[in-house]
């Protein structure tokens, strides 16, 4: 018979979500108990994804930058037998540093831990088994899920995380292949994608859609294909996949449905990731899912079960660590019963690839849509100083104003620093600002933050084209 406990507070999953959801609930003076699966916190972000992934990354845009601003003078080609691992030697580092800090975050917060699997047992209660098999019953007021994603491998994609692998497999690969076949165009795919092509790898990404990223502004990834394929990539788009198979000897073969073979030595399939549930059982606590997998939630993140709130990965796009961070915090904060806080709605995007996709507030096409038109301004980083000091001139910034060209909508960016530019966007939005702002105040010289004062320029000079046009017709 198992242990039974009461607490205030329940948190599952130790992610950047349950993460912000325990410390809130902790500050307010309730009993928090915070269940991590893994022995570490931090989840899928810190020990398998987000920091592992950008770990190597900084690696490949180093040495990328490394070739370009030697200028010939010495050759920085990696060798053609390098060992992932060796790309990676920092990674143990940084992790476990996070791993520390949130310890430590988790300690002085009074939170408590347990280290185990939950099941849902009733509406209220959840049973936790430890690794040693230890169950313990625990009844709490307040359940938050936070549980996040594992990987989606459709039947037709046979991983077997050694020549076809997943998101959670791909770093464990011990040689850095010769080539690559990635299927899918999200997030993930095109991060690794474009990560592995800067590190030299020839690498074809294969999408369903006609183009990467659809969620993003057009020109940006009609930016990132440009890219993409200029450091040797191919991007397939509006492609489906019949087969996928290992010859058994040295490559994975990837059958298209118009016919095409690709032969790649190794694959990695990126396409999306579904709720980590299959343990919870969420149905024994009326906590209904979506046709999609996921965990439906209405505006304050409640499930169906008004005692249950779900947030991160969990419930589904963006599926982002920094949205996840803020839906934890606001989630918890109505489940207590708390004001909810005078904090903007117009969250960042940072995407991760090479080179870095950033963006805040409204696409060109919502724009138009929403106010019958817009004024656009570019800042192409050709123009800034501090680009070419750096040597990373590829890459624009985009502004995206009302008709009027003062309001800003919002802002768009593609090149090394974008996910960095954009927040002063997302302060400039919250505050209300007018696109002149970005003329009456002073920026750093040589800097990246320039690019406003350029698409302000620009913005500016068609605004007052229009005018001197409209007066000039009356």
């Amino acid at each position: 018979m198992s242990e039974t406990r009461k607490v205030d507070v329940l948190v599952i999953g130790g992610g950047p979500a349950g993460m912000k959801g325990a410390i809130q609930a902790a500050k307010e003076g309730r009993d928090v108990l915070l269940v991590e699966r893994e022995p570490a916190l931090g989840g899928e972000c810190v020990n398998r994804g987000t920091i592992p992934s950008k770990t190597l990354r900084e690696t490949a845009v180093y040495l990328a930058n490394l070739r370009q601003r030697s200028a010939g003078l010495f050759d920085a080609e990696l060798r053609s037998d390098i060992k992932v691992a060796s790309l990676m030697k920092r990674l143990t580092t940084v992790v476990d540093h996070l791993r520390e800090y949130l310890g430590n975050q988790v300690a002085r917060n009074g939170i408590r831990r347990l280290q185990g699997m939950a099941r849902f047992v009733s509406p209220e209660e959840v049973e936790l088994v430890s690794p040693t098999g230890e169950k313990i019953t625990i009844s709490a007021d307040i359940i938050m899920v936070a549980t996040g994603t594992r990987p989606r491998t459709p039947p037709e994609v046979p991983v077997d995380h050694e020549h076809i692998l997943d998101s959670d497999s791909i770093l464990s690969l011990i040689y850095l292949p010769t080539s690559m076949t990635v299927l899918g165009a999200g997030v993930i795919a095109c991060e690794y994608a474009t990560l592995f092509a800067a590190l030299g790898v020839e690498v074809l990404m294969v999408e369903k859609r006609d183009r990467p990223l659809g969620f993003l502004d057009r020109e940006l990834t009609d930016h990132f294909v440009e890219s993409f394929e200029r450091a040797g990539g191919r991007f397939i788009p509006n492609a489906s996949v019949e087969s996928v198979h290992w010859d058994g000897v040295s490559r994975v073969i990837t059958k298209l449905a118009d016919g095409e073979i690709l032969r790649t030595e190794k694959m990695l399939c990126a396409l999306g990731r579904v709720a980590s549930v299959r343990t919870l059982a969420p149905e024994k606590a009326g906590v209904e899912m979506t046709d999609r997998g996921l965990i439906r939630v209405d505006e304050t993140f409640t499930t169906t079960n008004p005692r249950v709130i779900a947030v991160g990965d969990v419930i589904g796009p963006p599926a982002l660590a920094t949205t996840a961070m803020f839906q934890g915090r606001k989630a918890m904060r109505h489940a207590l019963g708390l004001p909810a806080e005078n904090c903007s709605e117009c969250a960042p995007i940072g995407i991760y690839t090479v080179p870095e996709i950033g963006c805040v507030g409204m696409r060109e096409e919502d724009a138009i849509e929403a106010h019958g038109g817009c004024i656009v301004g570019h800042a192409p980083f050709q123009e800034l100083a501090r680009a070419h000091i750096s040597g990373n001139t590829e890459g624009f910034l985009k502004l995206v104003c009302d008709p009027a060209g003062r309001k800003i909508l919002g802002v768009h960016a593609v090149g090394e620093g974008a996910t960095d530019l954009v927040h002063i966007a997302q302060i400039a939005i919250a505050a209300g600002l007018e696109v002149d702002a970005f003329l009456e105040n002073v920026f750093n010289f040589p800097t990246l933050a320039e690019a406003y004062c350029v698409a302000a320029i620009d913005v500016i000079g068609q605004r007052t084209r229009l005018e001197e046009a409209a007066s000039a017709a009356a």
